[in-house]
This record gives structure tokens, sequence and C-alpha cells, in this order.
């Protein structure tokens, strides 16, 4: 594509904006690009009407499917403001001739420390204690310390990696730094790994890990990866870290690990459904910890993921690609 089709008048459209920027930051370089519309939600419903006559719609979690593409001659770019695009019918796009772009890599950083932060919060049991002093308990010790959980230290143990692109080889690069042993499944070959990255097959890395952390795709393969018959492989003491995909964990089997103390702890920041239903097993599961899909919404990924969207709709408009996901 060499056209340069950049015109004042493109029409733009946001249909979720709030979930990218709610006030903190500014939507004035995206203005620049054409007539903008931006909406802080959408539901699926609506989107046909407000997409009507928009070249370019941009979406978070809002699904685009081959309903809305029929019912949007004028379609010509969408942007996923996001790493995964399974809100998107690809093929259908493609179809089409509908350029998709996604925004990679902008929070690698930030989802890196959350799984440090929920690690660190079971090791240490931040929010036990917190609230353990805040009902008095310290106050009303004999001794100058106070604890009554397991803790425990990080070097020394085993962390298993399911998959090392981005995030998983930053995750194994802060945990060789805590002094950790770090296995992972992976499909990088050995002289592609770093020295102190052990491959493993996924059997032993469930009966090793003293850690077992997510940050492979979700596709039809990994889908319950974590079940009842790989959970039975792991260590009553292990912990289980997600903040990759939901559906990559089977949430009713981990509860009940967790419950039956056959799995010793969870941290969550991604669940199935989102919001999850008010049923969903894990919200009282024993040692679960939950954070409400937030590893991607630092401050500072934000700005990236903006700054990405921002450049791959100018390339579009320049007549030269990038990012695109529908090829």
């Amino acid at each position: 594509m060499n056209n340069y089709i950049y015109r004042s008048d493109m029409k733009i459209v946001v249909l979720d904006g709030r979930t990218l920027n709610k006030g903190d930051l500014s939507w004035d370089s995206l203005q620049a690009l054409g007539e903008c519309h931006i909406y802080e939600n959408t539901q699926e419903g609506e989107v046909i009407e407000r997409c009507q006559g928009a070249e370019i719609v941009l979406t978070n979690k809002v699904r685009i499917l081959k309903k809305e593409m029929e019912a949007l001659p004028a379609l010509k770019y969408i942007g996923v403001l996001a790493t995964g695009y399974n809100v998107i019918d690809i093929e259908e796009a493609k179809k089409r001739g509908i350029i998709v772009t996604n925004i990679p890599a902008y929070s690698t950083d930030s989802v890196v420390q959350m799984v440090f932060a929920h690690i660190l919060n079971i090791a240490n049991q931040v929010e036990h204690y917190t609230q353990e002093i805040r009902e008095g308990k310290w106050t009303q010790n004999p001794d100058f310390c106070y604890w009554n959980t397991k803790l425990f230290e990080l070097a020394g143990k085993k962390l298993g990696i399911v998959g090392l692109g981005h995030i998983g080889m930053s995750v194994a690069h802060v945990a060789h730094a805590f002094g950790m042993h770090v296995l992972a499944l992976t499909s990088k070959s050995k002289d592609q790994l770093e020295d102190y990255i052990t491959p493993v097959d996924k059997e032993t890395l469930f009966r090793e890990s003293d850690i077992l952390t997510l940050h492979c795709p979700l596709t039809a393969d990994t889908h319950h990866f974590v079940n009842k018959e790989m959970l039975s492989l792991m260590k009553p003491s292990a912990i289980l870290i997600n903040t990759g995909r939901g559906p990559l964990i089977d949430e009713q089997a981990v509860a009940e690990a967790l419950n039956n103390r056959t799995l010793f702890a969870a941290g969550m920041d991604v669940m199935s459904t989102e919001p999850p239903l008010a049923d969903n097993p894990l919200l009282t599961a024993t040692q679960c910890y939950i954070t409400p899909h937030i590893a991607w919404a630092t401050y500072e990924a934000r700005v990236r993921l903006m700054q990405i969207a921002i450049q791959n709709i100018r390339s579009f408009q320049e007549g030269h690609i990038i990012n695109n996901v529908a090829i």
C-alpha cells in the first residue's frame, strides 16, 4: 500500500475510550488525525450506528465481527487498543481488505511488575498483615514482632514459566535476579535462551515448579491449559499466577485445588469472564488473590499504548502499514 490517504475530515471512532483514558491522558494527537468521535463505552447494539461513515474505528474490548463489517462499507481500518485481538473477526477483515492493527509489547514492564506483586504478596503476606495490624493484633502482641503465617524467600525456589515471549523472558530475568531457578515451557531452542533458563516438558514444569506463571497466548490448544489433571501434578505448596488470559485456567478446578489445600495459593489478574460473575468460584477460594485486570493499566503503559496507537494510524494514513495482524 503506497497511497497517502490522510484527510482532515477522515472519520475516526473510538468505541470504548474510557478503558484507556480515564481523564489522565490526552486525545489531542488522535484528534489531529481526523474527525474524532470518542465514546466512553459502547454496547453491542450501538456499534453499527456509531460507526456509520467511519473509515477508522478503535476498540479495546468492543467486538467487531462479520455483522458489523457488513454494515460499515466505509470501514478501512480497525485499531485494537490492546495486544490481543480476539474481539475482531480477523478472517472477515482479511476478506474485506480491512487493516487490523494491535499494540505489541507496550505493557511488558507493568505486567512483570504485577507478576511479582502477586508472588511477593503471597510470600510475605502483605495484605494479611496489613489487615491484622488494623485489627490491633501487633499492638496487643507481647513480642516485638508478630506473625502467624508461613513466610518464605524466593531465592532457591523454582519458577516455571509457560511461554517466553516479551513478558515471559522479562519475568525470567527478574526471577533470576531474585536467585530463583527458572524452568520454562517454550518453543524456543536452548541456544535462544539465557543460560539460567532450563527448558522442560509440560509435565516436568507442573511437577517441579514452586511457582507457575502463565504467559502464553490463548488458543484452542491452551484453553484450560491448567486443568484438574495438570493441577494433580503440582506440589501442595505450589503457587499459580495468571496475568495472561482468564480461560488459560479451569477456574472451578483451581478453586477446588485451593480449597482442598492441594494448591497453596493463586494470584490472578484475569478471569474467564470480565467483570467476573458473582458466583465465580475463585472469588471465595482459599488463598486466592485477585486484581481486576490492571497489570497493563499503569500510567506509563497507557501512555505507550496511546503513542503506538497514534503511530499505527498515522502510518496507515501515510500509506505504510505497521502492526497489521490481518495478514
